[in-house]
């Protein structure tokens, strides 16, 4: 801190306060501020009359000190509105993290549309399954990722392919041993 100039003891007088005078005249002009009145202009110092500016400073907290990314991006989420958006997001990004590694192995997400999540397994024994855990899974997502979100589960089994192409089909047995 640099040393403060000495200030005069009357506005009209030229000497020079030092020792007691001085302690008097700073312990003075501390009581003037304190009791709202504007300060005295130190001589030869700033316009500002040598007042600091308040706020921030100090080693606590700062809201101007840097924020990590999550936080950045939480408010930037709740600010704009995109909870919902970000929540439907999670739940095809971090499939696993929320149903567990074990079911995320067996089965995927495939679309969320009005609360209605579409789940494909690999196999018909794992959709069964899968049906049969549909409120725990339900219980779990909500859970995970908020209530609201995903409302019914529609879980099928794996895609058989399709041999028919084309608006017209044509009734019958399909195809048989056309490889052989």
């Amino acid at each position: 801190m640099p040393p403060e100039e000495p200030v005069a003891p009357d506005a009209g007088s030229d000497e020079v306060a030092a020792g007691p005078e001085l302690a008097r005249a700073v312990l003075d002009a501390a009581k003037v501020r304190r009791a709202g009145a504007p300060p005295a202009r130190r001589s030869g110092g700033s316009p500002a009359g040598g007042r600091r500016r308040r706020g921030y400073t100090g080693p606590g907290p700062d809201p101007r000190d840097p924020q990590p990314f999550s936080a950045v991006l939480a408010q930037l989420i709740k600010v704009r509105g995109w909870r919902k958006p970000a929540a439907e997001a999670r739940i095809f990004g971090a499939w696993e993290a929320v149903v567990g590694a074990e079911i995320a192995g067996h089965c995927r997400p495939v679309k969320l549309e009005d609360g209605e999540l579409t789940i494909e397994a690999e196999s018909t024994a794992w959709a069964t399954q899968l049906r049969m855990l549909a409120k725990k899974l339900l219980a779990q997502i909500a859970a995970e990722i908020g209530s609201g979100v995903v409302k019914k589960l529609h879980i099928h089994g794996p895609a058989t392919p399709s041999w028919s192409h084309g608006p017209r089909r044509v009734r019958g047995r399909g195809p048989r041993d056309t490889y052989g």
